[in-house]
């Protein structure tokens, strides 16, 4: 069988993905706060044979353009209002069979023992298709919700995940496999000598264990990260199965993909264990020239500003002081630099200013925008999996969830003719979903 493709599908538990247009796109559906709203992308998803739903999640109203919250709730930007995403993935997970359900949660404001009992109690629910997508938090926003000034140190933040992970590892392995015995006649429901204290204590945390969730499907959820910077990437190459990535260039995507599989290797790892899954949104039509009516549309509702402000909260950075006419060359960022690179590095091909930078932010955070016909799709999915720049794809909404049906109604077909995308689910958990079409 030839490798076969990936596909996840990305949500915010809110009314804006990447798209800061698509709340306002007249075919959403701005019912978020509903189940029902989750349950019909959870099925779109699974009919579509998608590995996982993947919620990413901010811990703060946005406040870092302008030291103020106005404009972000004004104007729906990203962030601006959202539930928790492990309760609309157990909502998922009850109606859905064999779809992952993937989740945010940050390893610097949470315990390990809760971060463990969440996901074990999640891997449970969903019967073994549990995934953690692990970021350590820049935003001073966020920071200030957890009792702090401002966001601890870059460097700081990893060497805390590092731990975090360790320690949550350690109480998913109290309980050995079998461990959980519900002997009714020999009135014998737990083994002792199967289940044992962790007694972790480092340099951040302390926890005795056992963890009170018996052994989860698969052991431990399947862990997703997105490091972009050097000590990120190393991070991701050393415990993530899935890593998350926005780059709109494919030579960027190609270099990032070598330097990734390479630090893998480097930590020990098969490369091939760990999956690349850039993201990008897709505009379908019967034509290509309706599918370019259809991104047309979308693209104007964009507002430059709404970029700005979710551009200032990715690099912690107050982008509020400058003349939206300053050019991208003239801007230092001190926080984060992941996506400020990516600005940048489109701004020296293209002579941006910040208007435009966040006019592009606004319209995905810098997303790849795949236009055309179902074919025309299926051939850029195509060239950049077979050129070296993925082992899989997170699609993002233009308007939600209705990208979703167009995209599985009319391009999954095409993927499954060509051989690239399997015709359905063979494992039982999430891991072995992943490990479908490896060769």
């Amino acid at each position: 069988m030839p490798r076969q493709l990936h596909l996840g599908g990305f949500e915010i538990a809110s009314h804006v993905p990447h798209s800061h247009a698509a709340w306002r796109h007249p075919g959403s559906d701005l019912d978020f706060l509903r189940p029902e709203y989750w349950h019909r992308v959870g099925r779109t998803l699974e009919r579509g044979r998608f590995d996982f739903v993947f919620f990413a999640d901010l811990l703060a109203v946005p406040t870092n353009f302008g030291d103020d919250e106005d404009e972000a709730l004004r104007r729906g930007t990203q962030a601006s209002a959202t539930i928790d995403p492990s309760l609309v993935t157990a909502s998922i997970a009850a109606v859905t069979r064999d779809l992952g359900v993937a989740i945010t949660k940050s390893t610097t404001y949470f315990h390990p023992f809760e971060v463990a009992r969440i996901f074990a109690s999640l891997d449970h629910l969903s019967g073994g298709l549990a995934a953690w997508n692990i970021v350590t938090s820049l935003s001073s926003a966020e920071a200030r919700n957890f009792g702090l000034e401002k966001a601890l140190d870059h460097d700081l933040r990893y060497d805390r995940a590092q731990e975090l992970v360790e320690a949550a590892v350690a109480l998913w392995e109290s309980w050995e496999p079998g461990a959980l015995v519900g002997d009714k006649v020999g009135g014998l429901f737990a083994d002792p000598d199967k289940v044992h204290r962790v007694d972790h204590e480092g340099r951040f945390y302390k926890t005795r264990g056992p963890l009170p969730t018996p052994r989860s499907p698969q052991g431990r959820p399947v862990l997703m990260q997105a490091g972009s910077s050097g000590k990120g990437k190393d991070f991701a190459a050393r415990w993530a199965e899935v890593i998350f990535e926005i780059d709109p260039t494919p030579e960027g995507r190609r270099a990032y993909y070598d330097d990734v599989k390479s630090r893998a290797s480097n930590a020990g790892r098969n490369p091939d264990d760990v999956k690349i899954f850039p993201s990008f949104i897709p505009f379908v039509g019967e034509t290509a020239s309706i599918a370019r009516e259809k991104q047309a549309f979308h693209n104007e509702l964009a507002d430059p500003i709404s970029g700005l402000i979710t551009l200032s909260v990715h690099t912690d950075h107050d982008f509020s002081a400058y003349d939206l006419d300053t050019p991208v060359e003239q801007v230092e960022v001190a926080g984060s630099q992941g996506l400020f690179d990516v600005a940048k590095r489109l701004s020296d091909r293209d002579n941006l200013t910040l208007r435009e930078v966040g006019k592009l932010y606004a319209q995905g955070v810098l997303l790849p925008q795949f236009v055309g016909t179902a074919s025309d799709v299926a051939d850029e999915i195509e060239a950049s999996f077979t050129g070296g720049e993925a082992d899989g794809f997170i699609l993002s909404c233009a308007q939600s969830p209705g990208t979703f049906d167009d995209f599985v109604d009319q391009v999954v077909p095409e993927l499954q003719r060509r051989k690239l995308f399997p015709e359905d689910y063979t494992g039982g958990t999430l891991r072995d979903n992943l490990a479908q079409g490896d060769v």
